[in-house]
């Protein structure tokens, strides 16, 4: 294993990790308050269905698989009798959000390797997932390849300035050489997309782009208006950050 695979597994580990410690703390704070975080959960799935349904209908017996649901995944309110969520926490979260994790099936498995044969669901969605995984283009061949022809495919991911591409590579650098130092944004994600690394994931994959779309000037937007509080408030002004890239696709025959 070379110095950057090595060094990307352990980010991919400590990214996992941080993200459970996160959830667990986010577990206790939401108890007495969980209707006002389903009613957010379900108008963000009804609004990615109906994106996906404004290009083809979607069945209600539509095998749906979701990469990357999370604690709060999409395929929990989606509306189908065929949902499966796929997640490395996945055993965590069924236990610390029971009241909707239990609305759909969930796997614990890694996007770079599904336990699913080939061509085995209608609808594929992977939302915000790759950025905070070890291998972002294993995942993305992996939606392709279980996705059937015909079917559709939801994917977003976190978009940036090539300045944090940059800042991000040299925190892994001195992380691989055991510097302790440690920056948590870094640290919950394995790599910082730009937008053209980011559209570079589907290339030479049997997808057909339907619609492709990102906020960036939106977000360069309320980065100029908004108060600063601190340096990292100042430096998004001249480098926005955390961007949203969507893409829906038609898997090609």
């Amino acid at each position: 294993m070379g110095l950057q695979t090595s060094g990307r597994t352990r980010r991919a580990e400590r990214a996992l990790q941080r993200q459970l410690d996160y959830q667990r703390r986010k577990s206790a704070q939401v108890k007495g308050h969980e209707q006002q975080l389903i009613a957010s959960m379900m108008a963000h799935s009804n609004a990615v269905r109906g994106k996906l349904e404004a290009v083809k209908p979607i069945a209600p017996d539509a095998r749906v698989l979701e990469v990357g649901c999370g604690a709060h995944g999409l395929i929990f309110y989606f509306g189908t009798e065929n949902g499966v969520g796929v997640d490395p926490l996945a055993d965590h979260y069924a236990e610390l959000f029971p009241a909707w994790q239990s609305r759909a099936r969930t796997i614990a498995a890694p996007g770079e390797h599904l336990p699913f044969k080939d061509a085995s669901f209608d609808v594929v969605l992977c939302d915000n997932v790759v950025d905070h995984a070890e291998g972002p283009r294993q995942i993305v061949e992996e939606l392709a390849r279980v996705l059937a022809p015909g079917g559709l495919l939801y994917f977003e991911v976190n978009v940036h300035h090539p300045f944090y591409h940059v800042a991000a590579t040299t925190h892994a650098a001195w992380r691989a050489l055991g510097i302790p130092f440690e920056i948590t944004p870094f640290a919950d994600h394995t790599v910082h997309f730009t937008l053209d690394a980011a559209r570079r994931l589907f290339d030479g994959l049997p997808f057909r782009i339907v619609s492709e779309s990102d906020n960036i000037a939106e977000v360069k937007d309320q980065y100029d208006r908004s108060r600063t509080r601190h340096a990292g408030d100042r430096l998004k002004r001249f480098f926005f950050k955390n961007a949203q890239y969507r893409v829906i696709a038609v898997r090609e025959g």
